[in-house]
């Protein structure tokens, strides 16, 4: 039986001291509650305060973004052993708005996640259509591509270490959701390509997430389904109470 996970995409949003107060709810509301593991993903400037306060309880660490070199002369960039250094244990990668505002291409999504699990991170790997593909009905060929392409030369071991997060673009922060069984349709498919890639050992034991306006009132029926094992959560992650009622319905 996979175990849930809910992780927590805070974008570009909280400063020091609004990321304090929301982790500090967050902790509070979890209490020692480990049914399900909680991800918390805040903007870089955190990361280090948010450490410092999630230390001894079930919550863990991630980032939103990385560059796929140890160091150099890369400015604004952050490097995995930055990240490492602050205590992360997972960065989000292949996020819709680092493609599609910021022109990320499959290639360097790759890149960045082989170096990555080089440095001993965890990858949630994100995938999804937009709105145009999905009418034309190119879903699976997109998720296909990015799956054979972002994860080109990733074995099968790797693949512990990776999250992919299935985030259809038509729902992030639109308030449109996938529904049900829209999104376990995808998942199913997912897990086959998976399977057909590297095993079908791989693909049970792979943690796939849903991501696209999840809210505490579609959770439930999104995590029930059979093949959708979390959530990437978007704006209903900044406020605690919200956060706390998704981890509760996983």
């Amino acid at each position: 039986m996979r175990k849930k996970v809910i992780a927590g995409n805070w974008k570009m949003n909280k400063d020091l001291n609004e990321s304090q107060s929301l982790v500090s709810g967050i902790i509070s509301g979890l209490g020692n509650d480990d049914k399900c593991d909680v991800i918390v993903c805040p903007p870089f400037t955190s990361l280090s305060e948010v450490h410092s306060l999630i230390k001894d309880t079930p919550v863990k660490l991630g980032a939103q973004n990385m560059y796929f070199e140890d160091s150099g002369a890369f400015t604004g960039e952050i490097s995995p052993l930055m990240l490492k250094s602050v205590g992360c244990e997972y960065v989000i990668l292949g996020h819709s708005e680092r493609r599609n505002i910021f022109g990320e291409t499959d290639e360097v999504i790759n890149k960045k996640t082989k170096k990555a699990l080089e440095k001993e991170l965890k990858v949630i790997f994100c995938i999804g259509e937009s709105l145009a593909q999905r009418e034309d009905g190119v879903t699976n060929d997109v998720v296909k591509n990015q799956i054979i392409n972002g994860l080109d030369g990733i074995s099968a071991d790797d693949m512990k270490n990776i999250i992919i997060a299935y985030e259809p673009i038509w729902a992030i922060g639109t308030g449109k959701t996938a529904s049900p069984e829209q999104a376990q349709e995808v998942h199913s498919f997912i897990r086959g390509l998976i399977s057909e890639k590297f095993s079908s050992e791989t693909a049970e034991n792979l943690i796939i997430q849903y991501g696209g306006s999840v809210k505490p009132d579609n959770a439930s029926s999104l995590l029930s389904q059979p093949d959708i094992d979390g959530a990437l959560v978007g704006g209903a992650c900044l406020k605690a109470d919200s956060f706390l009622s998704i981890i509760a319905s996983a």
